[in-house]
C-alpha cells in the first residue's frame, strides 16, 4: 500500500511539474515576443553577462551600476557556452537575450523540485492525504507571484532561491559542508543570502538547544523544583538555560564541530566586507544600510496578504482579540513601541518615490502618502499579522523561531528600499515550515496566486505606457 501511494505521489508530482513547465514555456514565449530589448535592471545584467559570454572577465569590463556579485553571469556562461560546442550554435545565439533569460526558467524547474524535497523533509509523512498536500504546497510556492514573475526576466531571484533552498535541504540532511558550499554560491548571486547560510547553522544550533532544553525540563520535573513565576518567567527560564549552556566548553565544542563549515563561510564573508569596504559592490549611493524597522511590519503584512487562507479566519481574529484583552498591558506596550518605530524609522527611498513602474510606488502613494495618520492606523494590522505568523510557527521550537526571527530581522531591517522581491526568500522559508494546511485552503491559495499571476502578466504585457521625456515602452511590474 505504501509503495503504491509513493508511486501515485510520483505521478502527481511529475504531472504538476510538467504542466507548470509547459505553462512557463508559453509565458516565456510571450515575454520574448514582447520584450526584445533588456528591461528595467536587465539593462545592467544582460550586457554584463554577454561580456562574460564573450570571454571578457576583467574588472575594467565591470558595470559599476551592478551591486551584486557575478554568480548569475558565471553560471549563465557555464550553461549556455556548452550549447555552442554541442549544437554548433554561434556565439550570437548562445549569448542572446532569450538564451540568458532561459537560464532562469531552468532554475525555476530546479526550484520546483527542491521545494518538493523540502516539503517531504520538513513535513511529517504519516497521513495518506499529505502527499496531495505536499504537491499542492509545492505547486503553490513554485507559482508564488513575486517569485514566479522574475523567472521570465534576467534577474538574480531564481538562481538566488535555487542555491538557498539547496543549501537548506543539505543542512536538513546533515551534509553541512555541501550546504556551506551552496550557501557560498547563493552569496555569489546576492550578498544578503549569507544570512540564510547563517540560518542553516542556526537550524543545527536550534536542534541541539531543543534537545538540551527538553532534557533540562525533564530533569526539573523529576526534581520537582518550584517553577519561576512572573510576567516574563518563560523568557527568564530560557535566558538562564542559554547562559548555562553557553558556559559549557563541551557544548560549544559540539556546536563548533557541527557548524564549522558555516563559520568558515562567515569568516570569508567578513574578509570580503573588509577588502571591499562594505557589502555592496559597484554603486553604493542607492544601497546604504539603515535601521528601517517598519520593514518587519511590511513583511508581516506581505505574508498576511499572500497566506491569508492560513492566517486570516474568524476564529483567528477572535483568538487574537481574546488574547489582547487578556494581556492588554503587554499589547499596549507593543503597540506603543510599534508606533514609535513607525514614527522615527520610516524611510522612503528615492527609487520608491520616483519609479512608477513598480507596484510598491502605488502602494506607497495611495496608502501611506495620502494621509499621514494611515501608517499609524495600520499598527494593529501589523501586530495581528505578526501574532498570526508566530502562532502558525508554534509547532517549531522556541529556538528555531528565535533563529528565524534574527535572520528575518537581519535581512529586512537594514534595507532602505521597500521592494516586495526582498521578502520572497524569508516568505518561502516561513511557508515551508508551517504545518501542511488542509487541501481546501491550499486550493484557495493556489487559485488566488493563479489570479494574481494572470493579472500581473496581463498588465505587464498589455498595459504599457510611455514617460513624457522618453520613447521607450514602460511596463508595470513587482
Amino acid at each position: 500500500m505504501g509503495t503504491e501511494m509513493a508511486q501515485l505521489e510520483g505521478y502527481y508530482f511529475s504531472a504538476a511539474l510538467s504542466c507548470t513547465f509547459l505553462v512557463s514555456c508559453l509565458l516565456f514565449s510571450a515575454f520574448s515576443r514582447a520584450l526584445r530589448e533588456p528591461y528595467m535592471d536587465e539593462i545592467f545584467h544582460l550586457p554584463q553577462a554577454q561580456r562574460y559570454c564573450e570571454g571578457h572577465f576583467s574588472l575594467s569590463q565591470w558595470d559599476p551600476m551592478i551591486t551584486t556579485l557575478p554568480g548569475l553571469y558565471l553560471l549563465s556562461v557555464g550553461v549556455v557556452k556548452p550549447a555552442s560546442w554541442i549544437f554548433g550554435w554561434s556565439e550570437h545565439v548562445v549569448c542572446s537575450i532569450g538564451m540568458l533569460r532561459f537560464v532562469n526558467l531552468l532554475f525555476s524547474v530546479g526550484n520546483f523540485y527542491l521545494l518538493y524535497l523540502l516539503f517531504r523533509k520538513v513535513q511529517p509523512r504519516n497521513k495518506a492525504g499529505s502527499s496531495i498536500q505536499r504537491i499542492l504546497s509545492t505547486l503553490t510556492l513554485a507559482v508564488f507571484p513575486t517569485l514566479y514573475f522574475f523567472n521570465f526576466l534576467y534577474y538574480t531571484e531564481a538562481g538566488s532561491m535555487f542555491f538557498t533552498l539547496f543549501a537548506y535541504l543539505m543542512c536538513l540532511y546533515g551534509n553541512h559542508k555541501t550546504s556551506a558550499l551552496l550557501g557560498f554560491c547563493g552569496f555569489m548571486f546576492r550578498q544578503t543570502n549569507i544570512v540564510w547560510a547563517v540560518f542553516c547553522a542556526g537550524n543545527v544550533i536550534a536542534q541541539k538547544l531543543t534537545e538540551a532544553w527538553k532534557t533540562e525540563l525533564q530533569k526539573k520535573k523529576e526534581e520537582r523544583l518550584p517553577p519561576i513565576k512572573g510576567p516574563f518567567s518563560e523568557f527568564r527560564k530560557i535566558l538562564q538555560f542559554l547562559l548555562a549552556y553557553s558556559m559549557s566548553f563541551k557544548n560549544l565544542s559540539v556546536l563548533f564541530l557541527l557548524t564549522w563549515p558555516y563559520i568558515l563561510l562567515m569568516f570569508l564573508f567578513c574578509l570580503f566586507v573588509v577588502v571591499n569596504g562594505g557589502i555592496v559592490v559597484g554603486d553604493r549611493s542607492s544601497h546604504e544600510a539603515c535601521l528601517h524597522f517598519p520593514q518587519l511590519f511590511y513583511f508581516c503584512s506581505f505574508t498576511l496578504f499572500f497566506s491569508f487562507p492560513h492566517l486570516l479566519s474568524p476564529s483567528k481574529i477572535k483568538a487574537f482579540l481574546f488574547l489582547v484583552w487578556k494581556r492588554r498591558i503587554q499589547f499596549f506596550v507593543i503597540a506603543l513601541v510599534s508606533i514609535v518605530l513607525v514614527w522615527k524609522f520610516t524611510y522612503a527611498h528615492k527609487y520608491l518615490l520616483a519609479d512608477n513602474r513598480h507596484y510598491t510606488f502605488y502602494v506607497w502613494k495611495r496608502v501611506f502618502q495620502r494621509y499621514e495618520i494611515v501608517k499609524y492606523l495600520l499598527v494593529p494590522v501589523y501586530i495581528f499579522a505578526g501574532w498570526s505568523i508566530a502562532d502558525s510557527l508554534k509547532s517549531k521550537s522556541i529556538f528555531w523561531n528565535l533563529m528565524f526571527f534574527i535572520c528575518l530581522f537581519t535581512v529586512t531591517v537594514p534595507q532602505k528600499l521597500l521592494e516586495f522581491r526582498y521578502f520572497v526568500l524569508p516568505y518561502v522559508i516561513y511557508r515551508l515550515n508551517i504545518p501542511l494546511p488542509p487541501t481546501s485552503r491550499l486550493v484557495c491559495e493556489l487559485g488566488c496566486y493563479a489570479v494574481v499571476n494572470f493579472l500581473t502578466f496581463y498588465i505587464f504585457l498589455n498595459k504599457t505606457f510611455q514617460w513624457p521625456n522618453s520613447q521607450d515602452i514602460q511596463r508595470f511590474m513587482w
